[in-house]
């Protein structure tokens, strides 16, 4: 146990978790705003905006890669340490 309490791997996980927790909620943000543009977009023309869809997507699969890491059923940090989601 004190070796884990050490462990300056742990600590360095945690700010990255903590750094990670805060860009989530920005992420969760712009997220609303996205739904809400496309949800006028689609009032007022008919039809969805291509951009914000592929974009809403990417930043889905973001948000997802991001919940994976701070529940720690992945290593891998998610953007900028990796590239950003393809939108297909």
């Amino acid at each position: 146990m004190k070796s884990n309490l050490l462990s300056s791997t742990h600590w360095l996980r945690l700010v990255f978790m903590v750094l990670f927790a805060v860009i989530l909620q920005v992420a969760a943000a712009v997220m609303w705003v996205v739904v809400i543009l496309q949800f006028l977009f689609s009032l007022f023309t008919g039809q969805n905006n291509d951009n914000l869809r592929e974009f809403g997507h990417s930043l889905s699969v973001f948000i997802y890669q991001t919940w994976q890491f701070l529940s720690y059923n992945s290593e891998e940090k998610p953007y900028p340490f990796q590239d950003w989601p393809d939108s297909k």
